[in-house]
Protein backbone atom coordinates (compact mmCIF):
# COMPACT_ATOMS: atom_id res chain seq x y z
CA UNK A 1 0.00 0.00 0.00
CA UNK A 2 2.86 2.55 0.68
CA UNK A 3 4.08 1.59 -2.73
CA UNK A 4 0.95 2.09 -4.09
CA UNK A 5 0.69 5.46 -2.67
CA UNK A 6 3.84 6.94 -3.54
CA UNK A 7 3.39 6.01 -7.21
CA UNK A 8 0.19 7.93 -7.30
CA UNK A 9 1.96 10.89 -5.92
CA UNK A 10 4.39 10.91 -8.25
CA UNK A 11 1.88 10.77 -10.90
CA UNK A 12 0.33 13.76 -10.00
CA UNK A 13 3.38 15.21 -9.71
CA UNK A 14 4.46 14.83 -12.88
CA UNK A 15 0.41 15.57 -14.28
CA UNK A 16 0.96 19.19 -12.30
CA UNK A 17 4.03 19.77 -13.93
CA UNK A 18 2.84 19.09 -17.09
CA UNK A 19 0.11 21.00 -16.75
CA UNK A 20 2.16 24.01 -14.96
CA UNK A 21 4.50 23.84 -18.33
CA UNK A 22 1.71 24.20 -20.72
CA UNK A 23 -0.21 27.18 -19.11
CA UNK A 24 3.90 28.75 -19.18
CA UNK A 25 4.35 27.87 -22.85
CA UNK A 26 0.67 29.18 -24.01
CA UNK A 27 1.68 32.99 -25.13
CA UNK A 28 -0.25 35.64 -23.40
CA UNK A 29 -1.70 38.55 -24.97
CA UNK A 30 0.24 41.40 -25.30
CA UNK A 31 -0.56 44.97 -23.43
CA UNK A 32 -2.27 47.12 -26.36
CA UNK A 33 0.19 49.71 -26.79
CA UNK A 34 -0.86 53.42 -25.63
CA UNK A 35 -2.02 55.80 -28.30
CA UNK A 36 0.58 57.67 -29.37
CA UNK A 37 0.66 61.08 -30.28
CA UNK A 38 0.27 64.26 -33.00
CA UNK A 39 2.73 67.15 -33.64
CA UNK A 40 1.23 69.98 -36.05
CA UNK A 41 4.00 72.46 -37.09
CA UNK A 42 5.86 74.64 -39.76
CA UNK A 43 9.07 73.89 -41.45
CA UNK A 44 10.92 76.98 -42.34
CA UNK A 45 10.76 80.25 -44.15
CA UNK A 46 8.90 80.44 -47.91
CA UNK A 47 5.47 79.71 -48.80
CA UNK A 48 5.79 75.83 -49.11
CA UNK A 49 7.07 75.66 -45.48
CA UNK A 50 5.29 78.14 -44.13
CA UNK A 51 2.06 75.62 -44.29
CA UNK A 52 0.63 73.23 -42.02
CA UNK A 53 2.43 69.69 -41.36
CA UNK A 54 1.63 66.35 -39.41
CA UNK A 55 4.06 64.16 -37.85
CA UNK A 56 3.11 61.47 -35.36
CA UNK A 57 5.37 59.53 -32.46
CA UNK A 58 4.21 56.33 -30.82
CA UNK A 59 6.81 57.03 -28.01
CA UNK A 60 7.06 60.83 -27.91
CA UNK A 61 10.24 61.29 -28.57
CA UNK A 62 10.85 59.60 -31.80
CA UNK A 63 8.96 60.93 -34.97
CA UNK A 64 7.55 60.00 -38.04
CA UNK A 65 6.33 62.85 -40.72
CA UNK A 66 3.03 61.86 -42.19
CA UNK A 67 2.32 62.48 -45.51
CA UNK A 68 5.36 61.44 -46.14
CA UNK A 69 6.72 65.05 -44.93
CA UNK A 70 4.05 67.05 -47.03
CA UNK A 71 1.91 70.13 -46.19
CA UNK A 72 -1.60 68.59 -45.28
CA UNK A 73 -3.38 72.15 -45.11
CA UNK A 74 -2.50 75.36 -46.74
CA UNK A 75 -3.25 78.65 -46.77
CA UNK A 76 -5.42 80.42 -48.97
CA UNK A 77 -6.70 83.48 -46.88
CA UNK A 78 -4.80 86.57 -45.20
CA UNK A 79 -0.79 86.66 -46.27
CA UNK A 80 -1.29 82.85 -47.48
CA UNK A 81 1.19 81.73 -45.08
CA UNK A 82 0.63 80.33 -41.74
CA UNK A 83 3.28 79.90 -38.72
CA UNK A 84 3.05 78.83 -34.93
CA UNK A 85 -0.32 76.86 -35.13
CA UNK A 86 -1.92 75.29 -31.73
CA UNK A 87 -4.19 72.03 -31.86
CA UNK A 88 -7.45 72.57 -30.01
CA UNK A 89 -9.97 69.45 -29.21
CA UNK A 90 -13.13 70.41 -27.63
CA UNK A 91 -13.16 69.07 -24.12
CA UNK A 92 -15.86 66.43 -24.76
CA UNK A 93 -14.41 65.82 -28.41
CA UNK A 94 -15.85 65.45 -31.72
CA UNK A 95 -14.40 69.40 -32.29
CA UNK A 96 -10.81 70.16 -33.21
CA UNK A 97 -9.31 73.61 -34.46
CA UNK A 98 -6.15 74.64 -35.88
CA UNK A 99 -4.99 78.38 -35.11
CA UNK A 100 -1.86 79.89 -36.20
CA UNK A 101 -0.32 83.06 -37.16
CA UNK A 102 -1.15 84.59 -40.10
CA UNK A 103 2.71 85.17 -41.28
CA UNK A 104 4.71 84.21 -44.35
CA UNK A 105 7.94 85.84 -43.87
CA UNK A 106 9.87 85.64 -47.49
CA UNK A 107 6.72 85.89 -49.50
CA UNK A 108 6.84 89.64 -50.17
CA UNK A 109 6.92 90.01 -46.57
CA UNK A 110 9.96 90.93 -44.39
CA UNK A 111 10.45 90.61 -40.91
CA UNK A 112 10.28 94.30 -39.83
CA UNK A 113 6.48 94.34 -42.13
CA UNK A 114 5.16 91.57 -40.00
CA UNK A 115 6.17 93.52 -36.81
CA UNK A 116 5.37 96.79 -37.29
CA UNK A 117 2.37 96.46 -40.53
CA UNK A 118 1.48 92.96 -39.58
CA UNK A 119 -1.65 90.61 -39.99
CA UNK A 120 -4.04 91.44 -36.93
CA UNK A 121 -5.37 88.17 -37.85
CA UNK A 122 -5.21 84.41 -36.78
CA UNK A 123 -5.59 81.28 -39.55
CA UNK A 124 -8.23 78.84 -38.41
CA UNK A 125 -9.52 75.55 -39.79
CA UNK A 126 -11.99 73.52 -38.14
CA UNK A 127 -12.76 69.65 -38.36
CA UNK A 128 -15.22 67.37 -36.94
CA UNK A 129 -12.50 64.29 -36.86
CA UNK A 130 -9.35 65.73 -37.07
CA UNK A 131 -8.46 64.83 -40.82
CA UNK A 132 -11.36 66.76 -42.48
CA UNK A 133 -10.42 69.85 -42.61
CA UNK A 134 -12.94 73.19 -43.40
CA UNK A 135 -11.73 76.04 -45.83
CA UNK A 136 -9.47 78.94 -43.59
CA UNK A 137 -10.99 81.53 -41.90
CA UNK A 138 -9.44 84.97 -40.39
CA UNK A 139 -9.97 85.97 -37.14
CA UNK A 140 -9.56 89.11 -35.92
CA UNK A 141 -7.58 89.41 -32.87
CA UNK A 142 -6.01 92.25 -32.59
CA UNK A 143 -8.09 95.32 -34.50
CA UNK A 144 -9.41 96.54 -31.41
CA UNK A 145 -5.66 96.59 -29.29
CA UNK A 146 -4.92 100.39 -29.13
CA UNK A 147 -1.43 100.30 -31.87
CA UNK A 148 -2.03 96.53 -32.25
CA UNK A 149 0.52 96.14 -35.37
CA UNK A 150 0.25 92.20 -35.42
CA UNK A 151 -0.77 88.95 -33.88
CA UNK A 152 1.44 86.32 -33.39
CA UNK A 153 1.85 82.64 -31.99
CA UNK A 154 -1.52 82.07 -30.63
CA UNK A 155 -2.35 79.54 -28.28
CA UNK A 156 -5.96 78.16 -26.39
CA UNK A 157 -6.96 76.07 -23.29
CA UNK A 158 -9.76 75.39 -22.18
CA UNK A 159 -11.40 77.37 -18.79
CA UNK A 160 -13.33 74.80 -16.86
CA UNK A 161 -14.92 77.91 -14.45
CA UNK A 162 -16.77 79.52 -17.98
CA UNK A 163 -16.83 76.86 -20.08
CA UNK A 164 -14.95 78.94 -22.91
CA UNK A 165 -11.47 78.76 -24.29
CA UNK A 166 -8.88 81.58 -23.07
CA UNK A 167 -7.25 82.50 -26.53
CA UNK A 168 -4.28 84.13 -26.28
CA UNK A 169 -1.24 85.93 -28.39
CA UNK A 170 1.69 88.36 -28.68
CA UNK A 171 0.86 91.73 -30.20
CA UNK A 172 3.29 94.36 -30.73
CA UNK A 173 1.74 97.17 -29.75
CA UNK A 174 2.56 101.00 -27.90
CA UNK A 175 1.70 101.46 -24.04
CA UNK A 176 2.99 103.60 -21.40
CA UNK A 177 5.49 104.81 -24.00
CA UNK A 178 6.70 101.78 -24.76
CA UNK A 179 6.66 99.22 -27.97
CA UNK A 180 7.51 95.86 -27.83
CA UNK A 181 5.44 92.22 -28.22
CA UNK A 182 2.82 91.46 -24.98
CA UNK A 183 0.61 88.78 -24.29
CA UNK A 184 -3.19 89.69 -24.87
CA UNK A 185 -6.21 87.18 -24.26
CA UNK A 186 -9.76 86.83 -25.36
CA UNK A 187 -12.79 84.31 -24.86
CA UNK A 188 -14.07 82.19 -27.25
CA UNK A 189 -16.48 79.43 -27.79
CA UNK A 190 -16.11 78.91 -31.30
CA UNK A 191 -13.36 80.59 -32.81
CA UNK A 192 -15.18 82.76 -34.91
CA UNK A 193 -16.24 85.61 -32.51
CA UNK A 194 -14.07 86.53 -29.39
CA UNK A 195 -14.57 89.28 -26.58
CA UNK A 196 -12.54 92.50 -26.28
CA UNK A 197 -8.80 91.45 -26.01
CA UNK A 198 -7.50 91.78 -22.88
CA UNK A 199 -3.51 92.79 -21.64
CA UNK A 200 -2.64 89.04 -20.09
CA UNK A 201 1.67 89.12 -20.23
CA UNK A 202 3.59 92.04 -19.66
CA UNK A 203 7.27 92.26 -18.48
CA UNK A 204 9.39 94.81 -17.00
CA UNK A 205 10.81 97.59 -19.40
CA UNK A 206 11.41 96.75 -22.86
CA UNK A 207 11.45 93.11 -22.71
CA UNK A 208 9.20 91.66 -25.10
CA UNK A 209 7.21 88.37 -24.63
CA UNK A 210 6.11 86.30 -27.93
CA UNK A 211 5.88 82.76 -26.85
CA UNK A 212 3.96 81.04 -24.28
CA UNK A 213 2.20 77.93 -23.74
CA UNK A 214 0.39 76.95 -20.39
CA UNK A 215 -0.23 72.83 -19.13
CA UNK A 216 -2.15 71.83 -16.20
CA UNK A 217 -0.99 69.34 -14.18
CA UNK A 218 -2.46 66.99 -11.95
CA UNK A 219 -2.57 66.97 -8.41
CA UNK A 220 0.18 65.91 -6.51
CA UNK A 221 2.96 66.11 -9.32
CA UNK A 222 3.37 70.18 -9.14
CA UNK A 223 2.90 72.45 -6.36
CA UNK A 224 0.02 74.48 -8.96
CA UNK A 225 -2.52 73.23 -11.25
CA UNK A 226 -1.66 75.49 -14.51
CA UNK A 227 2.47 75.83 -15.72
CA UNK A 228 3.17 78.04 -19.05
CA UNK A 229 6.54 78.16 -20.24
CA UNK A 230 7.54 81.34 -21.90
CA UNK A 231 10.17 82.68 -24.24
CA UNK A 232 11.46 86.03 -22.93
CA UNK A 233 14.69 86.24 -23.32
CA UNK A 234 15.02 82.96 -21.13
CA UNK A 235 12.53 79.96 -20.96
CA UNK A 236 10.74 81.49 -17.78
CA UNK A 237 8.66 79.05 -16.21
CA UNK A 238 5.23 80.13 -14.02
CA UNK A 239 2.82 78.58 -11.84
CA UNK A 240 -0.62 79.47 -11.39
CA UNK A 241 -3.61 77.69 -10.03
CA UNK A 242 -5.67 79.83 -12.18
CA UNK A 243 -5.47 80.49 -16.20
CA UNK A 244 -6.39 84.14 -15.49
CA UNK A 245 -5.23 84.88 -11.92
CA UNK A 246 -1.79 85.36 -10.38
CA UNK A 247 1.12 83.98 -11.78
CA UNK A 248 4.47 83.24 -9.86
CA UNK A 249 7.71 82.97 -11.38
CA UNK A 250 9.89 79.84 -10.30
CA UNK A 251 12.67 79.91 -12.83
CA UNK A 252 13.86 79.33 -15.79
CA UNK A 253 16.14 76.72 -17.88
CA UNK A 254 19.71 78.78 -18.15
CA UNK A 255 20.46 76.16 -15.34
CA UNK A 256 20.58 73.37 -17.96
CA UNK A 257 21.98 76.31 -20.88
CA UNK A 258 19.39 77.16 -22.56
CA UNK A 259 18.01 80.39 -22.85
CA UNK A 260 15.71 82.69 -25.56
CA UNK A 261 18.76 83.78 -27.31
CA UNK A 262 19.33 79.99 -28.43
CA UNK A 263 15.92 78.50 -28.11
CA UNK A 264 11.80 79.23 -28.43
CA UNK A 265 8.32 77.85 -29.05
CA UNK A 266 7.57 75.93 -26.25
CA UNK A 267 5.89 73.55 -26.85
CA UNK A 268 4.37 70.98 -24.11
CA UNK A 269 3.84 67.05 -24.00
CA UNK A 270 2.84 64.98 -21.27
CA UNK A 271 3.73 61.30 -21.98
CA UNK A 272 0.84 59.06 -21.78
CA UNK A 273 0.43 56.29 -19.01
CA UNK A 274 3.14 58.36 -16.34
CA UNK A 275 4.08 61.76 -14.73
CA UNK A 276 6.44 62.76 -17.27
CA UNK A 277 6.41 65.76 -19.30
CA UNK A 278 8.39 66.80 -22.20
CA UNK A 279 8.95 70.29 -23.29
CA UNK A 280 10.43 71.04 -26.54
CA UNK A 281 11.80 73.92 -27.84
CA UNK A 282 12.81 75.34 -31.24
CA UNK A 283 16.46 75.40 -31.54
CA UNK A 284 16.03 78.58 -33.63
CA UNK A 285 19.52 80.35 -33.57
CA UNK A 286 21.43 77.16 -34.90
CA UNK A 287 18.27 76.24 -37.22
CA UNK A 288 18.24 73.13 -35.49
CA UNK A 289 14.18 72.39 -34.99
CA UNK A 290 12.65 71.12 -32.13
CA UNK A 291 14.38 69.55 -29.25
CA UNK A 292 12.74 67.89 -26.28
CA UNK A 293 13.83 68.57 -22.65
CA UNK A 294 12.14 65.72 -19.98
CA UNK A 295 11.26 66.72 -16.53
CA UNK A 296 8.50 64.65 -13.91
CA UNK A 297 8.00 68.17 -12.17
CA UNK A 298 7.03 70.99 -14.74
CA UNK A 299 6.93 73.90 -11.66
CA UNK A 300 10.47 72.79 -11.03
CA UNK A 301 13.63 74.24 -12.79
CA UNK A 302 16.08 72.10 -11.25
CA UNK A 303 13.94 69.03 -12.23
CA UNK A 304 14.59 69.51 -16.18
CA UNK A 305 17.12 67.09 -18.38
CA UNK A 306 18.65 67.89 -21.38
CA UNK A 307 18.54 64.77 -24.17
CA UNK A 308 21.12 63.49 -25.95
CA UNK A 309 20.92 63.78 -29.74
CA UNK A 310 20.80 59.94 -30.11
CA UNK A 311 17.74 59.78 -27.42
CA UNK A 312 15.44 61.16 -30.11
CA UNK A 313 14.70 61.46 -33.29
CA UNK A 314 12.84 64.57 -35.13
CA UNK A 315 12.33 62.74 -38.59
CA UNK A 316 12.70 63.80 -41.88
CA UNK A 317 11.99 67.33 -41.69
CA UNK A 318 12.52 70.26 -39.37
CA UNK A 319 9.62 71.02 -36.95
CA UNK A 320 9.68 74.25 -36.28
CA UNK A 321 7.07 76.44 -33.55
CA UNK A 322 3.77 74.25 -33.10
CA UNK A 323 1.77 71.48 -30.83
CA UNK A 324 1.44 68.00 -29.36
CA UNK A 325 -2.08 66.27 -28.60
CA UNK A 326 -2.01 63.04 -27.21
CA UNK A 327 -4.28 61.05 -29.53
CA UNK A 328 -7.17 58.59 -28.95
CA UNK A 329 -6.95 55.43 -30.28
CA UNK A 330 -9.39 56.16 -32.74
CA UNK A 331 -8.38 59.65 -33.77
CA UNK A 332 -4.69 57.74 -34.05
CA UNK A 333 -6.40 55.24 -36.23
CA UNK A 334 -8.23 57.83 -38.72
CA UNK A 335 -4.74 60.14 -38.76
CA UNK A 336 -2.86 57.46 -40.01
CA UNK A 337 -5.03 56.08 -42.39
CA UNK A 338 -5.82 59.38 -43.75
CA UNK A 339 -1.62 60.80 -44.39
CA UNK A 340 -0.21 56.95 -44.97
CA UNK A 341 2.63 58.51 -46.61
CA UNK A 342 1.15 58.22 -50.39
CA UNK A 343 3.79 58.96 -53.27
CA UNK A 344 3.22 61.54 -55.32
CA UNK A 345 2.17 61.03 -58.80
CA UNK A 346 1.39 62.87 -62.70
CA UNK A 347 -0.35 61.86 -64.75
CA UNK A 348 1.05 62.00 -68.19
CA UNK A 349 -0.98 62.50 -71.46
CA UNK A 350 -1.02 59.17 -74.08
CA UNK A 351 -0.98 61.46 -77.24
CA UNK A 352 0.59 64.43 -76.21
CA UNK A 353 3.46 63.22 -74.19
CA UNK A 354 5.33 66.08 -73.42
CA UNK A 355 1.69 67.16 -71.35
CA UNK A 356 0.54 66.65 -67.72
CA UNK A 357 -2.62 66.91 -65.87
CA UNK A 358 -2.13 70.27 -63.91
CA UNK A 359 -4.10 72.46 -61.99
CA UNK A 360 -4.29 76.37 -62.88
CA UNK A 361 -6.73 78.45 -61.13
CA UNK A 362 -8.22 75.34 -59.88
CA UNK A 363 -9.26 74.48 -63.34
CA UNK A 364 -7.66 71.27 -64.74
CA UNK A 365 -5.63 70.61 -68.17
CA UNK A 366 -2.95 69.19 -69.51
CA UNK A 367 0.38 71.80 -70.16
CA UNK A 368 4.05 71.00 -70.84
CA UNK A 369 6.84 72.19 -68.88
CA UNK A 370 4.23 72.79 -65.90
CA UNK A 371 5.63 75.63 -63.30
CA UNK A 372 5.38 75.85 -60.52
CA UNK A 373 6.01 71.73 -60.92
CA UNK A 374 4.06 70.95 -58.17
CA UNK A 375 0.94 71.97 -59.71
CA UNK A 376 1.01 68.75 -61.58
CA UNK A 377 1.38 66.77 -58.55
CA UNK A 378 -1.21 64.43 -57.26
CA UNK A 379 -1.66 61.95 -54.68
CA UNK A 380 -3.63 58.82 -55.39
CA UNK A 381 -5.63 58.20 -52.49
CA UNK A 382 -7.96 55.46 -51.55
CA UNK A 383 -11.10 56.37 -52.93
CA UNK A 384 -13.14 58.76 -51.39
CA UNK A 385 -16.08 56.46 -52.33
CA UNK A 386 -14.32 53.41 -51.02
CA UNK A 387 -12.16 50.76 -51.65
CA UNK A 388 -11.79 50.11 -55.46
CA UNK A 389 -11.23 53.04 -56.38
CA UNK A 390 -8.73 56.08 -56.64
CA UNK A 391 -9.06 60.04 -56.15
CA UNK A 392 -6.62 62.59 -56.32
CA UNK A 393 -5.39 64.90 -54.04
CA UNK A 394 -3.01 67.97 -54.68
CA UNK A 395 0.00 67.79 -53.86
CA UNK A 396 0.30 71.73 -52.74
CA UNK A 397 -3.65 72.46 -52.31
CA UNK A 398 -3.79 69.16 -50.21
CA UNK A 399 -7.54 68.93 -48.90
CA UNK A 400 -8.25 69.69 -52.31
CA UNK A 401 -9.68 66.56 -54.93
CA UNK A 402 -10.29 66.38 -59.00
CA UNK A 403 -13.62 66.32 -59.21
CA UNK A 404 -16.14 66.26 -61.49
CA UNK A 405 -19.25 68.98 -61.84
CA UNK A 406 -21.03 69.18 -65.57
CA UNK A 407 -18.62 66.80 -66.75
CA UNK A 408 -15.93 68.95 -66.47
CA UNK A 409 -12.93 68.23 -64.08
CA UNK A 410 -12.07 71.15 -61.33
CA UNK A 411 -9.82 71.12 -58.46
CA UNK A 412 -11.96 71.17 -55.63
CA UNK A 413 -11.69 71.39 -51.44
CA UNK A 414 -13.13 68.63 -50.16
CA UNK A 415 -16.28 69.46 -47.54
CA UNK A 416 -17.07 65.82 -46.09
CA UNK A 417 -19.95 64.89 -48.03
CA UNK A 418 -21.16 62.06 -49.41
CA UNK A 419 -21.86 63.70 -52.67
CA UNK A 420 -17.95 64.51 -53.21
CA UNK A 421 -17.08 61.79 -52.37
CA UNK A 422 -18.27 60.17 -55.23
CA UNK A 423 -18.02 62.77 -57.83
CA UNK A 424 -14.34 62.82 -57.10
CA UNK A 425 -13.85 59.06 -56.93
CA UNK A 426 -12.76 56.98 -60.03
CA UNK A 427 -12.30 53.35 -60.90
CA UNK A 428 -8.77 52.65 -62.48
CA UNK A 429 -8.38 50.56 -65.70
CA UNK A 430 -6.59 49.03 -68.16
CA UNK A 431 -5.69 52.37 -70.74
CA UNK A 432 -8.23 52.36 -73.95
CA UNK A 433 -5.42 53.45 -76.10
CA UNK A 434 -2.69 50.70 -74.26
CA UNK A 435 -3.26 48.31 -71.77
CA UNK A 436 -0.02 49.38 -70.23
CA UNK A 437 -1.77 52.80 -69.64
CA UNK A 438 -4.87 53.95 -67.35
CA UNK A 439 -7.98 55.24 -68.03
CA UNK A 440 -10.26 56.51 -65.44
CA UNK A 441 -13.79 55.62 -65.18
CA UNK A 442 -15.82 58.33 -62.82
CA UNK A 443 -17.77 56.52 -59.99
CA UNK A 444 -20.74 57.56 -60.43
CA UNK A 445 -20.78 57.63 -64.17
CA UNK A 446 -19.00 54.20 -65.25
CA UNK A 447 -20.11 54.85 -68.78
CA UNK A 448 -17.84 58.13 -69.01
CA UNK A 449 -14.11 58.80 -69.18
CA UNK A 450 -11.75 60.92 -68.13
CA UNK A 451 -10.48 62.81 -71.36
CA UNK A 452 -8.78 65.87 -72.27
CA UNK A 453 -10.62 68.08 -75.13
CA UNK A 454 -8.81 71.29 -76.22
CA UNK A 455 -6.44 70.20 -73.37
CA UNK A 456 -8.91 70.82 -70.87
CA UNK A 457 -10.08 67.61 -68.83
CA UNK A 458 -13.74 66.38 -69.04
CA UNK A 459 -16.01 63.89 -68.66
CA UNK A 460 -17.19 61.91 -72.20
CA UNK A 461 -18.44 58.66 -73.40
CA UNK A 462 -15.43 57.49 -75.60
CA UNK A 463 -16.48 56.50 -78.83
CA UNK A 464 -13.84 57.12 -81.50
CA UNK A 465 -9.94 56.40 -81.38
CA UNK A 466 -9.04 59.81 -81.29
CA UNK A 467 -11.25 59.59 -78.33
CA UNK A 468 -9.43 56.55 -76.51
CA UNK A 469 -6.04 58.00 -76.76
CA UNK A 470 -7.39 61.35 -75.17
CA UNK A 471 -8.37 59.37 -72.41
CA UNK A 472 -5.42 57.19 -71.55
CA UNK A 473 -2.60 58.52 -69.42
CA UNK A 474 0.66 57.11 -67.93
CA UNK A 475 1.02 57.48 -63.83
CA UNK A 476 4.51 58.58 -63.29
CA UNK A 477 6.30 59.34 -60.60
Amino acid sequence: MPALLSRLAAICAAACLLFTSQVLATPQPAAAAEPGYLMVHFTGEGSTNQQMYLSHSQDGVHWNDLDGGGMVLRSTVGTRGVRDPALVRAPEGGKYWIVATDLCIGCGQSWGDAQNNGSRNLVVWESTDLVTWSQPWLLNVAGDIPDGRNAWAPEAIWDPATKDYVLYWATNATLDGVLKHRIYYARTSDFRTVTTPQLYIDRPGTQGIIDTQIIETPAGVSDYRYVRASGDGQITLEGSDSILGTWTRLGDLSGIGLTGSQVEGPMWMKFNGRDEWALYLDQYASGGGYMPVLTTDPSDPAAYRKQTAGSYDMGGTKKRHGWILNLTAAEESRVLARWPGTVVNRLQSYNFQDRYVRHANFDVRIDPGVSPAEDSGFRLRTGLAGSGTVSFESVNFPGYFLRHAGFDLQLVHNDGTGQFAADASFRKVAGLADSAWSSFQPYNFPDRYIRHYGFQLRLDPITTEAGRGDATFRVTS
